[in-house]
């Protein structure tokens, strides 16, 4: 018996969704997949700069469950804590804004 995969489920749950729900669904995906990506693009920086999540923490004046909840992308950044973030990796903030596709 093979197994279903997270895709498949996701997929077949998708069918069967109303099209409020899939709108709904939609934008909660987006975010989430933004705040993975920022999460992803923190720890990074952060292990290119041979920082430890404890580092990043003292640098910030925050702690290091913070730090990791942000690089696991469960919460997402506000544009203070990216400016806090950046500074202390001494990079900088570029924000994008770009038409949908």
């Amino acid at each position: 018996m093979a197994r279903t995969t997270l895709n498949e489920i996701k997929t077949r749950r998708l069918e069967q969704m109303a099209a409020s729900e899939r709108a709904a669904f939609d934008v909660t995906y987006s975010a989430t997949k933004l705040a993975l990506e920022v999460g992803e693009q923190f720890r990074n920086a952060r292990e290119t700069a041979g920082l430890t999540q404890r580092d990043l923490a003292s640098l910030m004046g925050t702690s290091q469950a913070a730090i990791a909840r942000l690089e696991a992308g469960g919460v997402g950044a506000t544009l203070t804590t990216l400016q806090k973030v950046a500074t202390a990796l001494q990079l900088k903030v570029e924000v994008l804004l770009r038409p949908a596709s």
